[in-house]
């Protein structure tokens, strides 16, 4: 696919880019050779390949769920110039 300067500037334009006019005609061969590259990548047959988040096939190691923090919670409420029911209470800043 070959994108010409006019497509640029729109894209540029939608995008809200700044893009100078010296410019352009790199942007766009630039961009041409990127769509280029994605139509050739998905013009593989990929069909027979599995899905897979990774390419080795490992389990991941977890950690046993158990707490490790103590409870602060009161202490910083007390700290606070406003709680109320367990929450902080800020001024209102939006009318």
């Amino acid at each position: 696919m070959s994108l010409n300067i006019d497509t640029v500037r729109g894209i540029a334009h939608l995008a809200r880019l700044a893009v100078d006019e010296a410019e352009l005609e790199t942007h766009a061969l630039t961009l041409s050779r990127c769509l280029n590259l994605l139509a050739e990548i998905n013009a593989v047959d990929t069909t027979d390949v599995t899905e897979m988040a990774h390419p080795l096939d490992l389990a991941q190691r977890l950690r046993p769920d158990e707490v490790t923090e103590t409870d602060v919670s009161a202490a910083c409420l007390a700290q606070a110039p406003a709680a109320e029911n367990g929450l902080f209470l800020v001024p209102k800043v939006i009318e």
